[in-house]
């Protein structure tokens, strides 16, 4: 009777436990974009919005400021980033266990690309210099430290010979830097074929002009960095230029390793689905198929449920991506 008495007791109150506990929450996803000032946060905030609206009871995702490529590849290596920003070439790197990721593969697959990263070498135009050659022992930053700007321009520099006296930091301390004139400029990725927020802000109180590459610092990048695009330019005023020459790679967005395909899928076919949402915040998306421009510029291989995705809408994925 006492037996019967204490599992009765016992049940009565594990039932009461059952029904004050809340309903089962939405997964949770961390978006790794990139600093605050970037326009490419302002996409990522996009992405965060369009993934809670279309799975308002599935996912609650949020996005989180980080040091951009290099910083989200380790970090979703960790499972600290469900998704992160990512250029096309450092994503091959990781993937491929080489180069600034010799012996630390990052199996991290590609979701999307979406905008072309041209590579601004921007200076003052009061520092007197006029191509590559002449920042070697300058002042000059290479990027904001960890991201794929800053491993790209090291990269480059050190294949054309060229060896600043580097000014790291984040992008903000890169920029007060050029304006304090404690710096003759820094390396900044355009958005489109125009300066991003952050140059612009520079340019605005401190006159600015564009190195470009020559036609042998070209060839060079072009043997040796296949990874790399070569990007034609149109310069204006801002950029004190006519048409000039820079490298470049495609920004996309890739997964942690792990991820199971139908998280992959969703947050795909939200996003591919709802380009409005994202040329509000990011304007340079405008106009572009993003599942063509995927299957264009990817260099590694896509997620198996991006693949169902693009599959699904009538594309062929080419082997090579599978």
């Amino acid at each position: 009777m006492k037996f019967t008495t204490l599992i009765s007791s016992t049940a009565i109150t594990m039932a009461g436990l059952t029904a004050s506990l809340p309903a089962a929450a939405e997964t949770r996803l961390a978006f790794g974009a990139t600093n605050s000032q970037s326009a490419h946060y302002a996409y990522f905030a996009s992405l965060a919005k369009i993934v809670n609206n279309a799975y308002p009871d599935g996912y609650q995702a949020s996005v989180v400021e980080t040091g951009a490529t290099v910083d989200n590849l380790k970090r979703m290596a960790r499972d600290q980033l469900d998704i992160g920003l990512i250029t096309t070439s450092t994503l091959y790197h990781a993937y491929n266990g080489v180069k600034s990721f010799d012996g630390r593969p990052v199996e991290s697959k590609l979701l999307w690309a979406y905008s072309l990263a041209p590579q601004n070498v921007v200076v003052r135009r009061d520092s007197g210099i006029t191509e590559l050659a002449a920042l070697d022992g300058q002042k000059f930053g290479p990027g904001m430290r960890g991201s794929s700007t800053e491993a790209t321009t090291l990269e480059v520099f050190d294949l054309l010979e060229i060896t600043p006296d580097w000014v790291r930091g984040t992008n903000g301390e890169q920029a007060n830097a050029i304006k304090d004139d404690r710096s003759e400029g820094f390396v900044k990725s355009a958005v489109g074929t125009s300066f991003d927020a952050l140059t612009t802000d520079i340019a605005a109180f401190t006159p600015l002009q564009v190195l470009g590459v020559d036609d042998a610092q070209e060839a060079k990048i072009r043997e040796t960095l296949p990874e790399l695009s070569i990007v034609e330019m149109p310069g204006g005023d801002m950029e004190n230029s006519g048409s000039y020459t820079v490298w470049g790679f495609m920004i996309g967005v890739s997964a942690r390793p792990g991820m199971d395909d139908q998280t992959a899928y969703d947050i795909t076919r939200a996003v591919m689905e709802n380009m409005a949402e994202q040329e509000a915040a990011f304007p340079a998306v405008k106009g572009n198929n993003l599942p063509e421009l995927t299957l264009q510029y990817a260099t590694s291989p896509l997620h198996p449920g991006a693949i169902r995705y693009y599959e699904e809408i009538g594309l062929t994925v080419p082997d090579h991506l599978k």
